[in-house]
């Protein structure tokens, strides 16, 4: 006997409505594809592109490492130098000389950026729209605070630190950094003297990779007043030379760079994961990655590269989950 059409229709009203409810259906990874490279850096000069933040515009500002430069570089490869952290003749780091590292953007335009030199100028330096750069977090000199995220809302920054396996915090105002997280899965290893590296601040916890153990970790953090550090959380394995990640949009899916292994890989809300770009793509020893929108832009700092070293900016299309 067949239905009737009233019926049916309120069925099928009743049904869309429990998808809706539910959330989006299970359906596949992102995809991620046609990548092509649009900004070449100067490798001899230092430029070699570390961190990656995105203004509304989808030009990126990234860090030159050893140039201890930040640069902004639009969608057609253009690039500008912002500002030049100041030379520290005495800067002693496991990495050489002094290096910058970190990046984060405010709504305003304001630009932080982790500085890394073996002496009192490492910290958590503030580059104002237009402005000269300017020190307001203040580490210990054997400190190598590296990945960086801004909590915005709370006024809070928060740094990953390689070297001493700690998750700083620090208010935007400035000051001395609170050791937020601390624990051995943050630290490095004997074998691998890099531990927590990048950091993101994603839907109610810190995030961070850690190089040495080749791990993606959650960081709860606690309610307020004090925003406390929960139980560290290990998300993902085997993420071999993994440096800085970031999200896709797609809840806990991230994109991660591998920086030795020469890869972009998608590692999935359950660990798993699988790689989506490799050194045939143009990457050369990728060490961030952002996403706006449909667009994925992954840094190379081309550390490792002894033969032909390319430190570039690479843009690539990100889909959405087939559903």
């Amino acid at each position: 006997m067949s239905s009737h059409p009233r019926l049916t229709a309120v069925a099928t009203a009743v049904a869309a409505l429990a998808v809706l409810a539910a959330g989006p259906a299970p359906g596949g990874d992102p995809t991620v594809s046609d990548p092509r490279v649009v900004a070449h850096f100067d490798f001899a000069a230092g430029q070699n592109a570390e961190n990656i933040a995105l203004e509304p515009d989808g030009s990126a500002d990234i860090t030159f490492a050893f140039a201890h430069q930040v640069a902004r570089v639009t969608k057609d490869g253009d690039t500008t130098i912002l500002a030049t952290l100041p030379e520290v003749p005495d800067a002693q780091t496991p990495v050489g000389g002094a290096v910058a590292l970190g990046i984060a953007r405010a709504h305003d335009g304001t630009l932080y950026v982790t500085y890394v030199t073996g002496t009192k100028e490492t910290g958590i330096w503030r580059v104002a729209p237009g402005g000269e750069p300017e020190q307001i977090g203040f580490f210990p000199a054997d400190a190598f605070p590296n990945g960086l995220a801004l909590d915005e809302k709370c006024g809070t920054l928060y740094t990953a630190d390689t070297r001493l396996g700690t998750v700083w915090s620090l208010p935007v105002t400035g000051g001395t950094p609170t050791a937020w997280a601390t624990g051995a899965a943050l630290e490095p290893t004997e074998q691998i003297p890099f531990g927590a590296n990048g950091l993101k601040v994603h839907d109610g916890a810190v995030w961070v990779s850690n190089t040495a153990h080749a791990t993606l970790l959650r960081i709860p953090i606690g309610p307020e007043p004090d925003r406390a550090a929960g139980p560290i959380e290990t998300r993902a394995t085997g993420l071999t030379f993994i440096d800085d990640f970031t999200f896709t949009g797609h809840g806990d899916t991230v994109l991660a760079a591998l920086h030795q292994d020469n890869k972009l890989e998608l590692v999935r809300p359950d660990g798993t994961h699988k790689t989506v770009l490799t050194g045939a793509d143009g990457l050369d020893g990728p060490t961030s990655v952002a996403v706006r929108a449909k667009t994925v832009y992954v840094n190379s700092a081309a550390f490792f590269n002894t033969e032909d070293p390319d430190p570039n900016l690479l843009l690539a299309r990100i889909s959405k989950n087939k559903l």
